[in-house]
């Protein structure tokens, strides 16, 4: 994207009551004024100029001014050029009546109209401009539109012209994460990661200013990219530009020198005991500091903490501070720390962190010791520059360990393979044994997507170095999680069979939560959704009581990973709306944590809820995150992710995007396919008119899935057959299915496919009634689309109506989703498949020829089938075909 693009006026998000009450403002005589109050940045000026702009275009002239010191040292000096020509001020009371009439002054049948006049930082007005302005406002011959600095409303020109009831004020705050997420997507004209919008709402505090300058800094030097479906954030730190920094220098510059020493050790230690900070720096110096908007004290639990008040405060004390300085300040805190007796748990983690700035090294013990409790803290980039800075001749079992797990968290696979790989070859005992294979396989599995021969490799290999037997059960459910992985449901399943009922009866209350987790998934994926839901909810009961502890760190698992099967068997047992608030609830409070395992799964079930649910947008962006998070690596989840958005653009109409999906999914070496994954081409074909061949490509995936025991993954593609054209042939199956599983969304789907086979419009509409309480909102609009036309065929025309409308209001929800029943309506009910398809392709102008050729049919057979489809439909050309269909 080219950064001029970012430099342009940004559009106004979040502001809409606003202008709202501006609007109303505008409209009302007795109104004097409006006055925006806010902090730097938030908007104020921005916010003046659209309501500026809408008085304009109201039909009120506009004058604009602005007020600075300088100005505010000549009487009249900001708004001078204001004044209509010929004025004279020098008596003021003569004065100020020929300035209102010659404001008031309008051309013959023009309607009156209050002049509108912007003053920005309206605080920064000499007294002068402000009773001229405020005698103007009094007599109603203008309207004062304001913006005003926070902290300065006690100024006399604010007083002057923000007293009474006939001005309106109105507060800006920052932005929320959601107006940021909303104003990003504008502005850059496509999809956010939701990381790479949280790290930008974090680092600019909700400032719609300093966000600006960060995402022109971002782009510009390339750290803020698209790959066609979504914007993210590389790693590593976010770049500003000149003029933020200068603006934040600025800010800074208020601060006395003993104040600037205080927020150079807050810009290299936050946060600090308010206690220590006081006794080094004095209460004085510490509340100039808070009473400038520069530091903020807040309370953390039994602890008073003081912070930068920005968190672009820090990079840009941290950029201007020199190597000397820097030193000196951190060995300064460090001696500080230890004479207080290094009491807390983190006091470890500033120390080694502190030393090992300032001096590049630190002792080995405690750098290992810090970077335990900053795994455990889920710092993983803090973790393993610290685990960097021990000798490489000490790294034993332990400390590769832990290396392995960190990089595996911090996302950087191959590197964790081969410290896991090294830490199992010295693993001294069992124990040693059982935790590096666990965490090696879980990289293998989630991190590299290894195929499953080489992650049993490990596990058998393991099982001659293992004899107890909670340590041989320990490898069957390390087993049992990989089969889920490879799409062995059924054998996950029974490699848990004997699962004790909760960890209070179980030898091992983390090992219970992986074999828990693991059935809860793979019933999930066998169709009984209730059973599924009913673990999953156990083993979140569990967690919080296993895993907890920093040694227990190698094995525990993030609270995120249970809830995104959590999200899957609600899912699969046709809670949609449920699964969805559950995963995006943990997908939020993952912003902070660089797990991207869990965050690319929640991502991926949050995808797939969506794509069943029928709504593509959300569905494609969600598939999106999931595709730019795993790259270049060919984990589980990234052919899916692609195949998900193949089928989500091909359901949006955007053929070009579908391709490159799946071409880029053709190319991943030796990846896991899972039958649904044909789901993304089946589509492509549907919006290419290709039925006949996105029938025949659901049919075989549904075989497979069928072969493999994988019900979930067949119950979807024969639903899927079913809606286009093939419910005879798939509703026996489908009932069979819903008999052998629970949850209303495998019965939903049989009696779906019982309705369109029989053709029973009552049948339909009570089905679509079903499935719109599932969520599941497009199968719901094809169903009373069909039922629809099956009544208007009968001559109920009143109920046909009804029907038609619900399919809209439901069809209204699936974000622009183009299938053929949806698209065809009435025209789809009354056309055979075959007829179907060849009207298709004619609509989108290949000639009989062609369409032959594709269907493997003479061109008579095509030209026959088309006469018939003229007179079904009562139309005689293909332009008229074209405008029916397109």
């Amino acid at each position: 994207m080219d950064p001029r693009n970012v430099l342009r006026r940004w559009p106004l998000v979040g502001r809409e009551a606003q202008l709202g009450e501006f609007e109303a403002v505008l409209r009302d005589p007795r109104r004097a004024g409006f006055l925006v109050f806010g902090p730097a940045g938030v908007g104020k000026s921005r916010l003046a100029e659209e309501c500026a702009d809408l008085a304009a275009a109201a039909g009120h002239p506009v004058g604009r001014a602005l007020a600075t010191a300088a100005a505010a040292s000549v009487p009249l000096g900001a708004i001078a050029h204001l004044l209509p020509a010929g004025a004279d001020l020098s008596d003021p009371v003569a004065g100020f009546a020929e300035v209102a009439r010659l404001l008031s002054a309008r051309p013959p049948g023009t309607p009156p109209r209050r002049t509108v006049l912007l003053v920005d930082d309206v605080h920064l007005l000499d007294a002068t401009s402000a009773v001229l302005l405020r005698q103007l406002m009094d007599a109603g011959v203008v309207l004062l539109l304001g913006s005003v600095r926070a902290g300065e409303a006690g100024g006399e020109a604010v007083a002057a012209l923000g007293h009474g009831d006939a001005v309106h004020q109105t507060d800006l705050a920052a932005f929320g994460l959601r107006e940021v997420e909303t104003l990003l997507e504008q502005v850059l004209r496509g999809a956010v990661g939701r990381n790479s919008a949280g790290q930008l709402f974090a680092a600019s505090g909700g400032n719609p200013l300093y966000l600006r300058e960060l995402v022109v800094g971002a782009v510009t030097t390339g750290a803020l990219t698209s790959d066609g479906e979504i914007w993210e954030l590389a790693a590593g730190r976010l770049p500003g530009t000149r003029r933020l920094t200068d603006l934040i220098r600025a800010r800074l510059a208020v601060a006395p020198p003993a104040g600037r020493c205080v927020l150079d050790v807050l810009a290299l230690c936050e946060p600090l005991s308010l206690a220590r900070l006081t006794a080094e720096a004095g209460e004085e110096t510490l509340d100039g500091l808070e009473r400038s908007g520069l530091l903020v004290v807040t309370q953390e639990r039994r602890r008073t903490a003081v912070r930068l008040a920005h968190p672009l405060y820090g990079e840009v004390l941290r950029a201007e501070m020199t190597a000397l300085r820097r030193r000196e300040t951190l060995l300064r805190h460090v001696a500080l720390t230890e004479r207080s007796g290094a009491r807390r748990r983190e006091d470890a983690l500033h120390l080694a962190t502190h030393q090992l700035a300032a001096t590049g090294t630190a002792d080995p013990a405690l750098l290992v010791h810090a970077a335990v409790l900053a795994a455990h803290a889920r710092e993983y980039p803090r973790a393993l520059g610290l685990l960097r800075a021990v000798p490489r001749e000490q790294h034993g079992f332990a400390i590769r360990l832990l290396l392995g797990r960190t990089l595996y968290e911090a996302g950087d696979f191959e590197e964790a393979e081969a410290e896991l790989a090294a830490a199992d070859a010295l693993a001294a005992d069992e124990q040693d044994v059982l935790t590096a294979v666990l965490i090696r396989t879980q990289n293998l599995v989630w991190g590299l997507g290894a195929p499953y021969a080489r992650v049993l490799a490990v596990i058998d290999a393991a099982r001659d170095r293992v004899r107890s037997p909670f340590g041989v059960r320990a490898l069957v459910v390390n087993e049992a999680g990989t089969a889920f992985a490879a799409g062995e449901f059924a054998r996950s399943l029974s490699l848990c069979a004997d699962l004790e009922p909760g960890p209070a009866q179980a030898p091992d209350d983390r090992l219970w939560l992986m074999a828990a987790t693991a059935r809860s998934a793979a019933l999930a994926f066998l169709g009984r959704g209730e059973e599924a839901v009913d673990w999953a909810r156990r083993v979140l009961a569990a967690h919080p009581a296993a895993g907890t502890d920093t040694e227990a760190y190698a094995v525990a698992t993030h609270e995120a990973a249970h809830l995104s099967v959590l999200a899957l068997a609600l899912t699969e047992c046709g809670q949609l709306a449920e699964a969805r608030a559950v995963g995006e609830r943990a997908y939020a409070g993952l912003a902070d944590a660089g797990v991207y395992t869990e965050r690319r799964l929640l991502a991926f079930h949050l995808g797939r809820g969506a794509w069943l649910a029928g709504h593509p947008a959300r569905a494609r962006r969600w598939f999106a995150e999931v595709a730019r998070a795993s790259r270049p690596h060919t984990a589980v989840a990234l052919p899916m992710a692609l195949a998900g958005i193949a089928g989500c653009a091909a359901l949006q109409g955007d053929l070009a995007a579908a391709e490159a999906a799946l071409a880029e999914r053709a190319d991943l070496p030796g990846a896991t396919v899972m039958p649904e994954e044909q789901l993304g081409e089946a589509w492509l074909h549907v919006a290419r008119g290709e039925l006949t061949r996105a029938r025949a490509l659901l049919a075989e995936a549904a075989e497979e899935a069928r072969t493999r025991g994988q019900v979930s993954f067949e119950a979807v593609l024969l639903t899927d057959l079913a809606r286009l054209g093939q419910a005879r042939e798939v509703a026996d199956r489908l009932a069979e299915i819903a008999a052998g599983c629970n949850g209303p969304f495998n019965a939903a789907r049989a009696e779906l496919a019982g309705a369109l086979a029989a053709q029973d419009p009552d049948r339909l509409l009570a089905v679509s009634a079903d499935l719109a309480a599932i969520g599941a909102d497009l199968p719901a609009a094809e169903a009373a689309t069909a039922a629809a036309v099956l009544l208007r065929e009968d001559g109920q025309a009143r109920r046909a109506t009804a029907a038609a409308v619900r399919a809209e209001e439901l069809a209204a929800r699936c974000e622009g989703a183009r299938t053929p029943a949806l698209r065809l309506g009435e025209e789809a009910a009354r056309l055979t498949g075959r007829e179907q398809e060849i009207a298709l392709l004619a609509s989108r102008g290949m000639l009989s020829k062609d369409i032959a050729a594709r269907l493997t049919i003479s061109v008579r057979t095509v030209d026959n089938h088309l006469q018939r489809i003229y007179a079904k439909l009562g139309v005689t050309t293909r332009r008229e075909l074209t405008g029916r269909f397109g």
